[in-house]
């Protein structure tokens, strides 16, 4: 805030370019509000005494009898314990159909009311150990709400079972380990194995008009939300027709979007990335087994660059076999970055743990965890990368582990201010090829200092 007596007042509000914006339904469960991610719901059931559906019992666990076939049922009030309001009708329940996986089940609700756009916010850390939720964030009437997380509910009930050892410790870790399982978008697109990419890069699942695609500069491009989306597509023989409708990944960063044009969605599995073979066609990270079948695991950004040559920098992601052991420590307050940055550091051979904020980071520290190198970003709230790095290495546990700025802006000033703080060295945010070559010679230099 700037003030000047006799002028007025100037009020400067910093706000993040990159926010975890979704799409999802708005229930009520007991006079309280929840969000549903409008990606893992299937369908919406009414069910009542006057309505073809009705809620039956079998063994004392509710079903829905939906199509010839048994629903298994959630109720949501008594899974999160939540009071029945006075007055309550309960002659009338709606059943929120979602899809974890290949497991379908229903949760039950009082009330459903309309999609929202909603930004998401990370889940307080006296929340954490609750499993159900993912995130809350903040109604156009300043109501503030909790995001369910489906795969959490099915897990609480018991549908889907974890075991029991060690559910805490694996609950605060699940979130930031890459070895643990991740969100996975499966579909088939020009032939060949099915095709893979981490669920959260990827903004909204769109099937376009094919009569809507234009032209711009040769590149096939449509009218999306009030701009011009890009389209790329993975099949190089793939051919504009003027009629039918095509299945598009529409992935967003900021004013930025483009649409990934691909043949079929097939599923959304929960698996863990292991890459077992190193790609060597751009565009591929390489081929896992996901879901029982070999398939081939997208590099994201590859295709990006298509779509904007300075979204980030080009060139192929080489594994650096001799730095498999290594841990990396990425901090970034972008998800977007973080789950970019993941799955090609892991294929390069490093075990990649993330958080969000300096603050975070500093938690772990005062925890006991051990980085072999520190990667974080600049321009963050609260704690800023500058002063992270100042913060670590002013006599923290950390202070001999090399750090590495990642930032969009890196001119000499830029670095100048970088390694003053504390950094080892400094690397464009958008340029993957110069990450992955500044962490295989940071951590050769450290390996010959000690």
């Amino acid at each position: 805030m700037k003030s000047t007596k006799g002028k007025g007042s100037t009020f400067i509000i910093k706000i993040p370019l990159t926010l975890a914006i979704v799409s999802a339904l708005i229930v009520e469960c007991a006079g309280e509000r929840f969000a549903i991610p409008q990606i893992s719901v299937v369908e919406l059931v009414r069910a009542a005494s006057d309505s073809e559906h009705t809620i039956e019992r079998l063994k004392g666990t509710p079903v829905l009898r939906l199509r010839n076939r048994l629903l298994p049922l959630v109720s949501l009030q008594s899974l999160l314990r939540l009071e029945r309001e006075e007055g309550a009708n309960d002659d009338e329940t709606f059943i929120v159909v979602t899809q974890v996986g290949t497991y379908t089940f229903g949760i039950m609700v009082d009330r459903v009311f309309d999609t929202e756009e909603i930004v998401v916010k990370p889940v307080a850390p006296i929340l954490r150990h609750i499993e159900m939720f993912s995130g809350n964030t903040i109604l156009g009437d300043g109501s503030v709400i909790m995001i369910l997380d489906p795969n959490g509910i099915a897990s609480a009930s018991g549908e889907i079972t974890i075991s029991e050892g060690g559910r805490g410790e694996a609950a605060a870790v699940q979130t930031a380990r890459q070895d643990d399982r991740m969100a996975l978008l499966l579909f088939m697109a020009g032939g060949g194995a099915p095709k893979a990419v981490p669920l959260s890069l990827v903004a909204r699942l769109e099937d376009v008009d094919m009569a809507t695609i234009e032209l711009s500069n040769g590149q096939p491009v449509v009218q999306y939300r009030g701009k011009l989306m890009p389209l790329v597509p993975i099949d190089p023989a793939f051919e504009r027709h003027g009629e039918g409708r095509q299945p598009v990944l529409v992935f967003a960063d900021g004013d930025r979007s483009m649409g990934l044009i691909v043949d079929e969605i097939l599923d959304i599995v929960e698996e863990k990335l292991v890459v077992q073979l190193a790609g060597d066609r751009p565009g591929y990270m390489g081929s896992a087994i996901i879901a029982g079948k070999a398939t081939d695991v997208l590099d994201a950004g590859h295709y990006l660059t298509r779509a904007y040559k300075d979204w980030f920098g080009s060139g192929s992601s080489e594994g650096f076999e001799e730095e498999r052991s290594h841990r990396v420590l990425l901090v970034d307050d972008s998800p977007f970055f973080r789950n970019l940055l993941t799955p090609l550091l892991s294929v390069a051979g490093y075990s990649v743990t993330t958080v969000e904020s300096a603050n975070e980071a500093l938690n772990l520290c005062e925890a006991g965890e051990t980085f072999d190198v520190i990667v974080s970003d600049i321009e963050m709230p609260g704690m800023s990368g500058l002063e992270f790095a100042q913060a670590v290495k002013n006599g923290s546990r950390w202070q001999d582990t090399p750090l590495v700025a990642l930032s969009s802006h890196a001119s000499a000033r830029d670095l100048d201010r970088g390694r003053q703080a504390g950094f080892d060295d400094y690397v464009a945010k958008f340029d993957r090829d110069a990450l992955l070559y500044t962490l295989a010679q940071t951590l050769s230099e450290h390996r010959g200092a000690a």
